[in-house]
């Protein structure tokens, strides 16, 4: 059970950190055109490179709500450049047998400022994870769109996101 959700946490914990390698764009303001108009997206695609990581067991031992992941990591271009430094938390909020679903808040530092995303992540999914990019600051104050990431836990970790302005 520990080994499985040392696994599962260290799964989770390099897919947020992938995630963490959005770039980002200013959102939508009222002197812009609609939300709607999706001709004006920044997509960044970005390896991820996990650093740290640490899991706390609150409450009874073992899987129970409010543990928590911490974890931080590089966001990487394609020729190896360091995009930014990001970090985050995913903390449990629901237990259905041997799932766990968890909240998780993420902030990356980029050139241009901070991104914030978040998301619920359900702990063996093997699907994508998107992220919704909740806003910023400086270049992305008020940014939004959608941040996917693939090869969770694995040298191929890589990502994608479209951030709408």
């Amino acid at each position: 059970m520990v080994t499985l959700r040392k696994l599962s946490a260290l799964s989770l914990v390099t897919a947020l950190v992938g995630v963490c390698a959005v770039g980002s764009a200013d959102a939508d303001s009222p002197d812009t055109p609609s939300s709607g108009d999706r001709g004006n997206v920044e997509v960044l695609e970005l390896k991820i490179h996990n650093d740290q990581y640490t899991a706390t067991d609150l409450g009874p031992a073992g899987p129970s709500l409010g543990d928590m992941d911490v974890y931080s990591g590089l966001a990487l271009h394609e020729d190896g450049r360091r995009a930014g430094v990001g970090g985050g938390t995913c903390q449990v909020v629901r237990i259905e047998g041997e799932k766990r679903t968890t909240q998780c808040l993420i902030t990356i530092e980029l050139d241009r400022g901070s991104l914030t995303m978040q998301s619920l992540w359900t702990s063996g999914s093997t699907a994508p994870l998107d992220m919704a990019i909740t806003g910023g600051t400086g270049d992305f104050s008020n940014a939004r769109g959608t941040a996917t990431y693939w090869d969770i836990a694995t040298k191929k970790e890589r990502m994608r996101a479209e951030i709408q302005r």
